[in-house]
């Protein structure tokens, strides 16, 4: 909206210029995200508490869990509300609303999280952890990203395979890509829902995530430096750079009071929405492959439950104590802070390496 509003009155004073660049929106929508969730969280927290919308003890302490999560009981859940809230704000903000690929990444932020909210709405009103069937959320999640790559199917731009580290390579998908991109918004999203059990784990590995996919969008929407490392361009990918950034400031806006000890979960709402940007923007500027490195983590605890219940069924054999792995190492005396920060650290790591992979193509 200030690109459309303020940067054509560059003609009578030149300081409106800078609503013309890319990097100078970014970084505004991320300030602004991250001041809104700052402002909004206070609010929605009391509103939650009010109407009793928090995690009960059947929740914290349901099979498999570390007896330390009871004292969980009690803390607001459906804390991304705000988060949503805050990212919608500051993309319709800062982004240029005449790019398609913009509104694309919010509308289906907005889709998933929606069934976020039904799945925690239906925890809160029947006082259990169920919430919508597994069944139905998941063919939710496969209907939004569906649409989504019928939509990229239809794009000109869009529907190429690349691999890290093979320059050469690129395998149009044709048809194949709609379920392809579905998969992968579905695999983000669920992912990220997985992650979120300790305090600050999601939110703190999102913002990598998201900070790291705001450059390689920027990179890859840049034609002269995406020559330079030889990755393929995407005309309209740059200002995703600014839906990325308002990403990043919307999750460290809710890591300041999903912290530990946490005064607030993101719940269902929060993380399949947010999950499903970064498989949306991952899909968008064609670097589908590298999320399983960039996003490591959400991979890595995935792909422990995965290995849980496929060793379980198959060998009647546990792999981990528990899963995800984040509950694993509760199991094996870790301190949840040290969970947390070293999942971080590792995150950190693996995005720092996906970034790496675009001068090694």
């Amino acid at each position: 909206m200030f690109y459309h509003l303020l940067y054509p009155l560059h003609e009578f004073f030149s300081g409106f210029n800078v609503f013309r660049y890319i990097s100078f929106r970014a970084a505004g929508a991320s300030v602004t995200a991250f001041l809104l969730s700052i402002v909004l969280g206070p609010a929605i927290i009391r509103l939650l508490k009010q109407a009793k919308i928090t995690q009960t003890k059947a929740q914290e302490t349901r099979l498999g869990l570390h007896p330390a999560h009871a004292a969980k009981a009690g803390t607001p859940t459906m804390g991304g509300l705000f988060m949503v809230i805050a990212l919608t704000i500051s993309v319709l903000l800062w982004a240029r609303l005449d790019n398609s690929y913009v509104w694309m990444a919010l509308l289906a932020t907005l889709s998933l999280g929606v069934l976020g909210f039904i799945d925690d709405w239906l925890k809160w009103t029947r006082q259990n952890e169920k919430g919508l069937q597994a069944r139905v959320k998941f063919i939710g999640q496969i209907v939004v990203g569906l649409g989504i790559g019928y939509f990229l199917w239809r794009d000109p731009d869009i529907g190429f395979l690349t691999l890290p580290f093979f320059k050469n390579f690129i395998l149009p998908m044709g048809l194949f890509y709609i379920p392809f991109a579905a998969l992968v918004v579905t695999g983000s999203s669920n992912a990220v829902n997985l992650t979120d059990g300790l305090d600050g784990l999601a939110a703190g590995c999102l913002a990598m995530v998201a900070g790291t996919y705001g450059i390689m969008s920027y990179l890859v929407g840049h034609i002269q430096l995406s020559d330079y490392l030889n990755v393929i361009y995407v005309a309209r990918a740059a200002e995703l750079t600014v839906f990325c950034s308002a990403l990043v400031g919307t999750a460290l806006g809710f890591l300041w009071y999903n912290c530990h000890p946490a005064h607030v979960f993101m719940g269902d709402t929060g993380a399949l929405a947010l999950g499903g940007a970064v498989g949306v923007v991952a899909v968008l500027i064609q670097k589908e492959i590298l999320l399983l490195l960039v996003a490591g983590i959400f991979v890595i605890e995935a792909g422990s439950v995965i290995l849980q219940v496929g060793s379980y069924k198959l060998r009647k054999k546990k792999l981990f104590l528990v899963s995800p792995l984040h509950q694993h190492l509760l199991y094996k005396k870790w301190e949840e802070p040290q969970v947390t920060v070293r999942l971080w650290i590792v995150g950190f790591l693996l995005a720092v390496l996906g970034l790496m992979t675009l001068k090694l193509q």
